[in-house]
């Protein structure tokens, strides 16, 4: 099975930290990287601009890299969360022939 994992970041040069030590330890096959603006509650009411990334691997490696995000990450509670995806055979095989 195959997941992407969605990760919000504090700025783009953090993102491109844990995207690049993601792919580079081949925990992911890829990472798109994108601005966003959050509305959220932490000590009252919070709009913050965000950096998020979508981290394409196997499910197997969901865990791992939760908690490769965790020791990089400059956030006290990360958003990390993973979603089962399907699509192109190729794609997905493309995937599981990058990650380990």
């Amino acid at each position: 099975m195959f997941s992407v994992v969605y990760i919000t970041t504090s700025s783009l040069d953090e993102a491109k930290f844990i995207g690049r030590t993601l792919v580079k330890e081949r925990l992911a096959a890829c990472v798109n990287i994108f601005p966003i603006t959050s509305i959220y509650h932490w000590d009252g009411m919070q709009e913050a601009e965000e950096v998020v990334l979508l981290a394409k691997t196997t499910t197997e490696n969901v865990k791992r890299i939760e908690q490769r995000v965790k020791e990089l990450h400059s956030y006290d509670v990360p958003c990390i969360i993973s979603l089962v995806i399907d699509g192109s055979e190729d794609y997905l095989t493309w995937i599981k022939r990058e990650v380990r």
